[in-house]
Parts: structure tokens; sequence; C-alpha cells
């Protein structure tokens, strides 16, 4: 299998944006928060422009203490946007999730990158950066459900154990969904990225596997542990 990744010019990038022109053409038209989609899409831009040369220092450098602090940076951040579905008590409940991100989060990506993959050295940027976005991403998210989900049915009067079901059943629906079409609906992005610079197809299905195991894994746990801490500060 050919090997070569073409490269995309900024000029058939920007075509890309037209039917997120349209998405946010769609929320001014019908008085929605067109400010909110605009910025994410800008920040998008910025944030994705910024590490795409940032992770090309960060792989010639090839430095331990980088990658650490790398992760220590998404996981800092990763918690704090978890709770931007909350309106209230997010700098009382940082903790919880900051704990709940390592426990789901840290210990899927050391159960992956050193005991499937077996990376030498362990930090080997290449494999450690996107994995851990992966991982924290999903796990961010599905805390970010469970936590809006809680606090809602809380907030109805239902008690803590039902309030957890039925946050926990939220934060695990895109997961769980994704594991029922990936493969027959999609191609998810590891794999699709794979097959396009010329991964043998079932090298790129293993692959994908374990992603799909390491993000429902990371997510589940993160937000039960979420859901646990919840309990026990009384929130």
């Amino acid at each position: 299998m050919s090997t070569t990744v073409h490269a995309i010019p900024l000029s058939r990038l920007a075509l890309a944006l037209a039917p997120v022109a349209v998405v946010l053409y769609l929320q001014y038209r019908w008085s929605l928060n067109y400010r909110e989609g605009l910025y994410a899409v800008a920040r998008m831009l910025g944030q994705l422009l910024v590490i795409g040369y940032f992770l090309g220092y960060i792989f010639s450098a090839n430095n331990a203490w980088i990658i650490v602090a790398v992760l220590t940076v998404m996981v800092l951040a990763s918690s704090w946007i978890a709770l931007r579905t909350v309106e209230k008590q997010r700098k009382q409940l940082y903790l919880a999730v900051l704990i709940s991100l390592l426990l789901g989060g840290a210990t899927t990506l050391a159960l992956v990158t050193q005991g499937v993959l077996q990376l030498q050295p362990w930090y080997q940027p290449r494999y450690m950066i996107p994995l851990a976005g992966m991982i924290f991403a999903n796990a961010m998210n599905a805390i970010s459900l469970a936590a809006e989900r809680y606090h809602d049915e809380t907030g109805r009067g239902a008690d803590h154990a039902a309030a957890r079901n039925a946050a926990f059943r939220t934060a695990l629906i895109p997961i769980t969904n994704s594991l029922f079409a990936v493969g027959l609906v999609s191609l998810p992005g590891m794999m699709t990225g794979q097959i396009l610079s010329g991964v043998d197809p079932l090298i790129a299905a293993r692959y994908q596997i374990m992603v799909m195991a390491m993000i429902f894994g990371a997510g589940g746990i993160a937000s039960a542990v979420y859901l646990a801490l919840l309990r026990k500060t009384g929130d």
C-alpha cells in the first residue's frame, strides 16, 4: 500500500469551513447563541494551528519532562472544561473532577502505553500525546455529561442513587453509540488516519479496538469516580 499522505493546501482546506458557516448562519437566523459557535470554531483553528507547530518541537526534542508537562496541562485543562455545564460550585467540584480524570484517564493511559504498546522509551511523544488526548477528551466529556445530568436530577429532588444511575447512563451514551457504530456506520479517526497513511487495514483495526476499549473504560471509570466523590462531598 502507498504510504504517501497528501498535503492539503490552505486554499482547499478553507472549503471544509463551508458547512461550518452554514451552521453558524442558521444559529444567527434562529436567534441562537451563534457567538459561542463562532468562538468555538475560531478557538479550534487557533489551537490546532499552534499545536501543529508545538508538536513538531515536542517530537524533535523527545524529552520526558516535556511530555510530563504536556500531560499535566491536559489533565488540568480538561478538569476545568469538564465542569463547563455546571453553573454553580465549579471551583469546589474541580478537585473531584481532577481525581476522576487521574483515576480513569491516567491509569488507562499507563495501561495502554506501557502494557499494550510497551513503549520504549515510555514517553514516546508520537504515541503518548495523541493517545492521552483521546483518553482525557473522552473522559472529560463523560464527566461533563454526568455532572450536568446529576445536578439536574438532584435539583428535581432525586436521591443520590437515582441521580447517579441516570447520570452514569447519560455519560456513557455517546461512547456506547460509538461502539455500536464503529465499522458499521463509521471508521473512527485513528483508523481512518492510519488507512489514509498506508497502514494495513487489519493492523489499523487492532489499533482502533485498543482505542475504543480505552475511551470506553476511561470515560466510564472517570464518570463513576466523579459520581462516587459527589456522594462523599455531599454535593
